[in-house]
């Protein structure tokens, strides 16, 4: 009978969980902040309304294109480095977004967000980094942990937006100016973290299972849906969030409803997380999963019975809740599938995907607003929620597929 999974953290874990909680709660108002004006400065630079959220789009393919290269580089420098670039290029990205809105170039708006993709692609790895030092049965509690952090996002964020959008003659700027200055505090925040580099491939012991190549991974039935499910949850929630500003200044609503709706979505993301990892030990990572794809076709059929200010903070909040069951489940499962020397290869493939689905949602969501829907925002609205259907099927009946195959074979 083999021992049970120690459960219990000592204090580097705890420490370091610490730091990334702090990371995902000070850095990771960033991204809320982002994804409210961005859309809207988008709209404001671009001389056709279908490209106003492409700077957000280029935010995930930056993403997409940085995950595999960011974590090849954390497995050969470290957790730290690899934060600490990524902190400064959202930095970089940050100042020249901002003197795009000084000069009114679109252009230089979308290089700006293609650069803060790298800090964006960095921040999913908070999660990863929190279970690297963690016992195994600590593990999704140190997941969920961290991504708690963002609850203090969520207000951190919009806040700030309230207080900057129009501080200045030129809308947004100011924004930026605070982006600049909270990912300067990344390198002072990440020189605390103490989280070992991975010893090489070479260098495990001569008697343990020889790490998978990619595609003996990606044939693993748990990693493949794993991927889908938290691809799926990741994309749809993003499809919505990055048109909800839109539509709801579009329905007649100003600025600061479309950012408080925007906080409410946030908190309801990572509220949950503070008992999401004891669901997944009580009840099992495919289960929560499961529901967290039925909160997200829920919240979509709450969107589409109207476009009340109250209807907006419902579906919003229960995007919110179902995207955090259906990550942090997928997540869970994901780390349980394979072993530390082939953890490399697949967040950094994990990542590729789910940022891969999120950018080709968020390039969606600008079409479905403002063109499909021939610039009627509720209509744009009503195509946007719709869109959510065929992807939780797929994933519905990924789950189901691997929940009905016998345990030996998963």
């Amino acid at each position: 009978m083999s021992a049970p999974a120690p459960t219990r953290p000592d204090s580097r874990s705890l420490r370091n969980v610490g730091i990334l909680v702090l990371a995902q709660a000070v850095l990771g108002a960033q991204m809320s902040m982002i994804f409210i004006v961005g859309g809207l400065a988008g709209q404001s630079l671009a001389e056709n309304p279908c490209w106003s959220t492409l700077p957000l789009s280029l935010i995930v393919l930056g993403s997409v294109l940085s995950a595999q290269p960011l974590s090849e580089f954390m497995a050969r420098y470290g957790r730290r480095a690899g934060f600490i670039l990524a902190t400064l290029m959202g930095a970089l990205g940050a100042a020249i977004a901002a003197r795009a809105l000084y000069v009114s170039s679109f252009p230089l708006y979308l290089l700006g967000s293609a650069l803060t993709g790298v800090y964006m692609s960095a921040q999913g790895f908070y999660r990863f980094a929190a279970t690297d030092t963690a016992p195994e049965g600590f593990q999704p509690k140190a997941i969920s942990w961290v991504l708690a952090g963002g609850l203090a996002a969520a207000i951190i964020g919009p806040q700030l937006v309230k207080q900057t959008a129009q501080a200045m003659v030129i809308p947004f700027l100011a924004t930026y100016l605070v982006i600049i200055g909270l990912n300067l505090l990344g390198p002072l925040l990440f020189a605390f973290l103490d989280i070992p580099r991975p010893a090489p491939a070479a260098q495990h012991a001569p008697e343990g299972p020889a790490p998978r190549s990619r595609r003996a991974l990606l044939r693993d039935p748990t990693i493949a849906v794993a991927m889908i499910c938290a691809m799926v949850s990741y994309a749809l929630m993003n499809l919505v969030m990055t048109s909800t500003p839109l539509a709801v200044v579009g329905c007649g609503f100003d600025q600061g409803d479309a950012a408080d709706i925007v906080s409410a979505h946030v908190l309801a993301m990572y509220l949950p997380s503070f008992f999401t990892g004891h669901l997944i030990a009580r009840f099992g990572r495919e289960t929560i999963v499961g529901v967290g794809l039925f909160i997200l076709a829920a919240s979509g059929a709450v969107a589409l019975g109207g476009v009340e200010l109250e209807r907006f903070y419902l579906a919003l909040i229960m995007l919110g809740i179902g995207w955090n069951f259906g990550f942090i489940g997928s997540t869970a499962m994901l780390t349980a599938a394979h072993s530390p020397a082939e953890r490399g290869h697949v967040q950094g493939m994990n990542d590729f995907v789910v940022f891969g689905g999120v950018f080709l949602a968020s390039l969606s969501s600008g079409s479905l607003m403002n063109c499909a829907s021939s610039g009627n925002p509720q209509a744009g609205w009503q195509a946007v929620n719709l869109a959510m259907l065929p992807f939780l099927v797929l994933a519905g009946a990924a789950l189901i597929w691997l929940v009905l195959r016998p345990r030996e074979t998963r």
